[in-house]
């Protein structure tokens, strides 16, 4: 037997629940522990025995459930199946979802790794989650499948992407591997991915023109440079950082230690581990390094298309124009420049925003109103935006890829 407590516990607590199942002729004590994983709509948990003998079937029963701030009776009509007797004291697991973790190995573990007793414990209940929704785990993805045989990924993730499914397009992103794994981690992601895209364009605009005022229009082929770049760049500014539910395969024996410890590191460095799951702070600073050599090549090569791009406008207007003294934007140093930006700037803006201010302080706070959450999320990604390109048009002034001109009296 299964227990829905949503509304029992307070979302992002732990508790230690005690359970007294009484029957009209006699009485069973009964005890459980639950691990309450982050952001979990609905928990669910088995109930283990005391030692007592369980009241024959039949009977009609009322199941007590108390938490320090709470507590009620549900009528249930049988004895409950006892499953197991293998939850332990919750103190330890919750670590895993506090920060560094500790380390430790597995290879099947995207993490540091958890003990075995967690990895039971989450297949049990991914299980008993799949009982419940009436489906066998063969009709489940390979990738999800196999995360759940190993223990990887808790109950609530089986959930989330029920829920998921439901939406068509939703249910078309999780064919791609990378998608699902970040729509299962956060189901905002998509409409966070809307929201860079759709106002970075405009406010990378107002930046530049808060930066150069007066010399907006004579420099604006270097805006239209910052501009595309942007624009090619926000995407992968949010899809990369974002933080993940790793289902991907276990790597290779064969594979180089360097390439074993990037794959024990996560996607977003101050991400919540799951629960089974824990990262050392050498890990999590290696999601940082790794992070920020891929932005290094987005940023690079998008640099160099808008330069490109800029480059051949302000030739072409020179062909027509001969008093046209605008120079060319020098194509090398300003895209190994914008790179470098990418990877320190704003690979440590988005971790951080992911990371720590959308899924650690605001998800919590406001999972339960989703429209005020994405409002939030989107004043604050918008912010974030446009201080990215303030700092930008400083950082090329600075390095001399990019001179203010002077106004012409």
């Amino acid at each position: 037997m299964s227990i829905a407590a949503a509304n029992v516990i307070p979302p992002s607590s732990s508790f230690s629940l005690t359970y007294s199942l009484h029957s009209p002729s006699r009485r069973l004590s009964t005890s459980a522990f639950f691990v309450h994983c982050h952001h979990q709509h609905r928990l669910t948990t088995s109930i283990t025995s005391s030692g007592a003998a369980a009241p024959r079937r039949g009977g009609h029963f009322w199941l007590t459930c108390s938490t320090p701030n709470y507590n009620t009776t549900h009528s249930v009509d049988s004895a409950p199946e006892i499953l197991d007797n293998s939850y332990g004291n919750n103190d330890n697991n919750n670590n895993n979802s506090s920060g560094s973790g500790g380390g430790g190995g597995g290879d099947h573990s995207n993490g540091g790794g958890g003990g075995g007793e967690n990895s039971n414990n989450n297949k049990k209940e991914a299980m008993m989650v799949l009982a419940e929704a009436g489906r066998s785990i063969e009709s489940l993805p390979k990738d999800l499948k196999a995360a759940i045989e190993d223990g990887r990924i808790p109950g609530s993730i089986i959930l989330k992407y029920f829920e998921l499914e439901k939406v068509p397009l939703f249910a078309w992103l999780m064919k791609f591997g990378g998608f699902k794994e970040r729509l299962l981690a956060d189901d905002l992601f998509l409409a966070k991915v809307i929201m860079e895209c759709g106002v970075g364009m405009f406010t990378k605009t107002a930046a530049e023109y808060e930066r150069r005022r007066e010399n907006f229009f004579k420099e604006l082929e270097i805006v239209f440079a910052d501009v595309v770049m942007a624009v090619i760049a926000d995407f992968m500014l949010v899809y990369l950082p974002a933080p993940t539910v790793s289902l991907r395969a276990p790597i290779s024996a064969n594979a180089g230690r360097i390439a074993k410890f990037f794959y024990g590191c996560p996607d977003n460095a101050f991400q919540i581990a799951l629960g089974g799951t824990s990262y050392s702070l050498l890990q999590r600073f290696g999601a940082i390094v790794r992070n920020g050599a891929k932005l290094f090549a987005v940023g690079t090569t998008s640099s160099l298309v808008g330069t490109v791009i800029t480059n051949a406008l302000i030739n072409a207007k020179k062909a027509v124009s001969s008093v046209d003294e605008t120079e060319n934007v020098p194509v090398l140093s300003t895209s190994v420049g914008y790179g470098v930006y990418m990877a320190v700037s704003s690979n440590l803006r988005y971790q951080i925003l992911a990371g720590v201010i959308e899924q650690r302080i605001l998800e919590p706070l406001l999972h339960q109103h989703k429209l005020f959450l994405s409002a939030i999320c989107f004043a604050v990604r918008t912010g974030n935006t446009f201080l990215g390109s303030l700092l930008w048009v400083d950082y090329a002034r600075w390095i001399g890829v990019q001179k203010a001109q002077e106004l012409e009296e």
